[in-house]
Formats: structure tokens, C-alpha cells, sequence
């Protein structure tokens, strides 16, 4: 009988938040990152960036491992850069993406899995990561880390995802909240948006690493 062959988890996995360059301030500001049933509760300046539909459903949808705890009460992030959100952005002719400012001004704050986890556990924050889009309407959820060869590696590392488009957008989920200060880095997508971010973080004493990654972006 034929074994399963399952693409080997990689090691030292960074998450991958992205949010639009304009609303960096507050976010710094609010020390967090917040999940978008929070987002509701607060008034933070900045562009959403996002489907509606989508983040509608979110709030709505239970997940497995924690059935009273909904994907839109969670803090998203991807396992990869240049996501298929991205992309949409990048293209802007999506009917349902209200956001059409393109993908210069988006940022990419990037987090390591290990170290947030270790942070979720120590403030009794619960946390899940996906094999595919949590914005569908069917994924399975998984929180123990042995359980990462759920994900398609191959999927969300490539490229050319047009044939796993939905595994390349699986997601870590941390609930509420997660602190500034565990950026590890920024990826910007030129050397304008190096400066204007260098000198909105020079404001707060959070210090990542702030890198110019083109090839994150399309």
C-alpha cells in the first residue's frame, strides 16, 4: 500500500500580518493588533483593507477546536508573504474589494509562530492555524503544533497558486489581540515606504527590522 507523502514542515516559521501603511500609526499607538470584532468596538484611523462579505462571515464562523471562539474574534495571519489578498489588491479589479489603492501601501508585519505561541500561552489567549482560507465556508482547524503537516507546504510556498488557491491562504489565529512588540520585522514594498515607516516607528520604542522586499510583493 502506497504511504502519504506529506510535505516537511519548515522550520522557524514567521506569520505574516499585512495592514495598510496609514494605519500603522494606531496601531502602535493601541500597543496591539486586534481582531476585527474588536476593531468594531474601537475607533482606529486608517484604511481597511479586506472583504466585507468575507469579514461578515468571519464573525459568524465557529471553530472546531474552540467552538465558542469565532475566526473574526482572532488576530489573522498568513504563513507566507505575497498572499492571494495581495494579489487582489495588486490587480484591483475585484467587484467585491472595496479597497482600491493598489499594493504599494501595503505592509507586511512579520512575527515568529514559536515566540507567539509561547505569548498566547503565557496570557491564556487561544490560538488555531487552518489548512486553507478561514474566510471559506469549510476548513479544518488544528491547535497543537504536531499538527502543522496538515498544512500544504508546497501550496503556500508557491508561486503559481492558481491550483491551490485555497491552500495557500491557510492562516494562524490568535485570539483578540496580539502586542506590537513582537514584530520581528516590516517588509515594505520600496524605499518611499522604507522612509515613511522608519519615521513613524523612530515615534514609539518598538524596533523590527524594517527591509524593502519587492519580491513579496507582485
Amino acid at each position: 500500500m502506497a504511504t502519504e507523502t506529506r510535505t516537511q514542515v519548515p522550520l522557524d516559521l514567521k506569520l505574516y500580518h499585512i495592514v495598510h501603511m496609514d494605519r500603522l500609526s494606531s496601531i502602535v499607538k493601541a500597543e496591539n493588533l486586534f481582531c476585527d470584532a474588536e476593531m468594531q468596538k474601537k475607533n482606529l484611523s486608517g484604511t481597511t483593507i479586506g472583504m466585507k462579505s468575507i469579514k461578515d462571515r468571519r464573525l459568524q464562523k465557529a471553530l472546531t477546536a474552540f467552538p465558542s471562539l469565532h475566526v473574526g474574534d482572532c488576530v489573522p495571519f498568513y504563513f507566507c508573504p505575497r498572499s492571494v489578498m495581495l494579489y487582489l489588491f495588486y490587480k484591483n479589479n475585484h467587484e467585491n474589494v472595496a479597497y482600491h489603492g493598489g499594493q504599494e501601501a501595503i505592509l507586511h508585519l512579520v512575527f515568529d509562530l514559536k515566540r507567539l505561541v509561547d505569548w498566547a500561552g503565557a496570557n491564556q489567549l487561544r490560538w488555531v492555524f487552518t489548512d486553507s482560507n478561514a474566510g471559506s465556508y469549510y476548513f479544518n482547524d488544528y491547535n497543537n503544533l504536531d499538527q502543522l503537516n496538515h498544512v500544504n507546504w508546497s501550496a503556500v510556498q508557491a508561486t503559481d497558486w492558481q491550483n491551490c488557491r485555497e491552500q495557500k491562504q491557510a492562516e494562524f489565529l490568535v485570539e483578540t489581540r496580539v502586542p506590537c512588540d513582537l514584530i520581528e520585522m516590516i517588509g515594505v514594498y520600496s524605499t518611499n515606504q522604507l522612509q515613511n515607516v522608519t519615521e513613524i516607528m523612530a515615534q514609539t520604542s518598538i524596533n523590527p527590522s524594517i527591509q524593502v522586499m519587492r519580491n513579496w510583493y507582485y
